[in-house]
Order: C-alpha cells, then structure tokens, then sequence
C-alpha cells in the first residue's frame, strides 16, 4: 500500500466527444462522483479519446505508466461497432476482475432492461485498478454505487495508494485484522 495521494484518471472514450461535437459527459458525471464519495484528497485528471481499442489501449498504458491508482473508463461499454472499450482494456489488463461486471449489470437491470447489452468490467495493470462504466451520469452513478465499497481494498491489495470513502456515501470495506 502507497502512502501517497490516490491519483485517479478518468477517460471519457467518444468519438464525438474526442472531435468537440458533443458535450462530454461521462467524466464531469465520474468526476463529481468520485468527489462527493471519496473522502481521502484525490488529484484527479481527465482526458476525452476516440472510441476505439487502440486509442483506449494506448491510453491506458500511458496512465498506468504514469501509475493512476483508479483509472475510470466511461463509454464505448455497448455492442455498436465502435464500442471497443472492452478489447482495449483486454489489451492492457493483467488480470480481470469479472465480479465488478457482473454487479454492475445486476445494479443496472433494475433500472433498465438494456443493462444486459452493457459490457461494463474491471481488471488490474500493474498498480492500477480499471473500470469500465457507461457514459450516462446516472448509470456511471448506479454502478460505482454497485461496487466501490470494495475498490479501496482492491487498491490495497495492488499496492496503489490508500483511498478512503465517506461512510455517510459508501462504506469502503476492508476485511478486519486477526
């Protein structure tokens, strides 16, 4: 475990977004989760790709060169030709973490059906921890909500730094000592 301040970096994978003919929504949405939840001081940045898995891939190498803690991805989750969020982070990750998909899926179907189109995962690269989540606001909200108790665990476990939630919002669950 770093005893330094979380870095999170949140990237928003649109194409529109990336060419500045749509309105980026998906990192403010993250951003301001993040901020309400997360009590620990987060530095965190933001950065606005291409849809595709090589822009995504490329990207999420430099990031966990530059060792984000908490890299969130939002878009690019869907089965349209373009969403290749999945395979880019495939190419990076060195180990997926399937559990966070599947309740982020759960959390979503009980707001919409076309939850199940979703492709929303998690996975490890190096001391960076990854998550994939929708570009809607709200749906970014239902699945952080879904799984973030166990993310400042996970980022002990990797040897990130040390990330603590606010109890009021989600409590951060950490297994106690014996």
């Amino acid at each position: 475990m770093s005893l330094s301040q979380p870095r999170a970096a949140i990237v928003t994978v649109s194409d529109r977004a990336s060419r500045g003919e749509y309105e980026d929504k998906g990192g403010p949405g993250c951003e301001a989760w993040l901020r309400e939840v997360v009590s620990t001081p987060l530095a965190i940045t933001r950065h606005i790709i291409p849809d595709g898995r090589d822009s995504v891939a490329e990207t999420l190498r430099v990031l966990v060169a530059e060792e984000a803690d908490l890299i969130l991805v939002t878009g690019g989750t869907g089965p349209a030709p373009r969403d290749e969020t999945p395979e880019g982070v495939s190419a990076v990750i060195e180990k997926e973490l399937a559990g966070f998909g599947e309740e982020m899926r759960r959390a979503s179907l009980l707001e919409v059906p076309t939850a199940i189109l979703s492709r929303q995962s998690a996975g490890i690269a190096g001391k960076s921890l990854i998550i994939t989540l929708p570009g809607k606001p709200s749906a970014i909200a239902t699945c952080l909500n879904a799984v973030f108790a166990a993310v400042p665990y996970c980022l002990d476990l990797i040897g990130a730094a040390f990330l603590e939630t606010d109890p009021a919002k989600i409590t951060a669950f950490r297994p106690k000592a014996k």
